[in-house]
């Protein structure tokens, strides 16, 4: 692959069309504004990320966590452009130099399609299909959409919500640049190729935007079967999801403290890990004479410094592997090829966050409502699909936004209207719509 032709601002569904332009942003500038002030992004403040959704501490949610995976994307891009430009001067003057721009509009993107309540949201629509009521619809649907609803993920969901087109809509998606969406497909095959990780990039309705993505920014296709695509990552997905792992793991662990899942003690060792003894003796001591004594507050200040060492691991490992990357052959993670200490130290948090976070009480409650509550939705609304012709079928029916083809005559786009409808509500929307269908609330006049 090659850097001129991967940075591509020609627009998803405006190929040919060159619109008057009245200020100076540049095109992947306009990607990012076009995400912040839409409606599926603004519902990300009301998507639980790890932690129960705020009471009297917050946390973050799944809008919080984007803006920073954005804000570091950001910083990913620019460094790499800055060091990729002094080694190929051929670059400078170029698009390339934007690729902090694009990472920053992808982490805005990556996680918008994830549905309500999380991981346990994304199983409660899997599980419908592989272990409850929507077993029985497997002889009725083709196989590569079968596939495609048993393993229902959320990085495809988010390529889905940028570029298909819902009814009502004149165009398809947000009308994006290719090089922002093809900057938030992780996972460049199909349903049919997910293997036992079960992780995929695009559902078969939207593989052909994919394909004519990738053959413009001249990726590297792997393979083209029955199973449909496969192609190596764009390069800047190493950046956008290097933004992800880092702010995950690093923010879960402070959020860890403020619900005092983690000691001070505890946390402070983690973070500290990160860094050799000489380093972490410098910032205890200048902790100290900056006069930062609040316990959270220097929590604050060594999360800071624990990510501003990893976005400098990252960006080395970026550039140093460039040549495997562009060639496809680059393997596993940029976080897998950080050096020591940083890598054992990031190890380490995962495990810790695995014992004491991910398994705590506090989010195995959430998970256990929210698997409930989307397992009741996926039942009804999918039932409703399809028998649409009885009497409470029609009014559920009547709940579903008329943006999703609850309608049509085929039983696969009913069923996919149903997902779409599920995977895009909120917390508190899916809770209340839960609560309404089972008769345990009334709306007040």
């Amino acid at each position: 692959m090659n850097w001129k032709q991967l940075i591509s601002n020609k627009r998803l569904g405006q190929e040919h069309k060159h619109p008057a332009r009245h200020d100076d942003r540049s095109e992947f500038k306009r990607d990012s504004d076009r995400l912040i002030y839409s409606a599926p992004f603004r519902r990300l403040q009301n998507k639980t990320q790890v932690f129960p959704l705020p009471g009297s501490i917050f946390v973050h949610n799944r809008l919080t966590h984007s803006l920073e995976v954005s804000s570091l994307g950001k910083s990913l891009g620019d460094d790499v452009a800055r060091i990729l430009v002094q080694r190929h001067p051929e670059l400078r003057d170029t698009l390339f130099e934007e690729i902090g721009t694009i990472v920053q509009a992808a982490g805005l993107a990556h996680d918008m399609g994830n549905p309500p309540f999380g991981h346990s949201g994304e199983k409660a629509i899997q599980s419908f299909f592989t272990e409850g009521a929507g077993m029985g619809l497997r002889e009725q649907v083709s196989e590569r959409f079968w596939s495609d609803i048993t393993h229902f993920e959320g990085n495809a969901n988010a390529f889905r919500l940028l570029t298909h087109r819902f009814k009502g809509r004149r165009r398809g998606g947000f009308v994006m640049t290719y090089s922002t969406l093809a900057a938030i497909v992780k996972y460049p095959f199909t349903s049919m190729r997910a293997g036992k990780h079960g992780k995929f990039g695009f559902f078969h309705d939207e593989q052909d935007y994919f394909l004519r993505i990738a053959t413009e920014l001249g990726m590297i296709c792997k393979d083209t079967s029955e199973d449909g695509l496969c192609y190596a990552r764009h390069p800047l997905v190493y950046l956008t999801e290097a933004a992800d792992d880092i702010c995950y793991e690093i923010m879960d662990i402070e959020d860890a403290h403020k619900l005092k899942l983690l000691s001070y003690d505890e946390t402070a060792q983690l973070l500290l890990a990160y860094f050799d003894d000489d380093t972490r003796k410098n910032i205890l001591q200048r902790m100290v004479d900056e006069g930062v004594e609040d316990e959270n507050e220097k929590v604050v200040y060594m999360r800071a410094c624990a990510v501003g060492k990893l976005e400098t691991e990252c960006v080395r490992a970026f550039t140093e592997n460039e040549d495997a990357i562009l060639n496809g052959t680059f393997q596993g993670s940029l976080i897998d090829n950080i050096s020591e200490p940083a890598r054992t130290a990031y190890r380490n948090s995962s495990r810790v966050s695995v014992q004491k976070i991910y398994r705590s009480k506090t989010v195995t409650d959430v998970e256990l409502s929210g698997y409930k509550i989307m397992e009741t939705l996926m039942e009804t609304f999918i039932g409703a699909a399809v028998k649409p012709e009885t009497y409470h079928s029609q009014q559920l029916i009547r709940r579903v936004s008329s943006q999703y083809d609850i309608d049509s005559d085929n039983l696969e786009t009913r069923i996919m209207a149903v997902i779409d409808y599920i995977s895009g509500m909120t917390d508190v929307y899916a809770l209340d719509v839960y609560q309404k269908i089972n008769g345990m609330s009334l709306p007040i006049i």
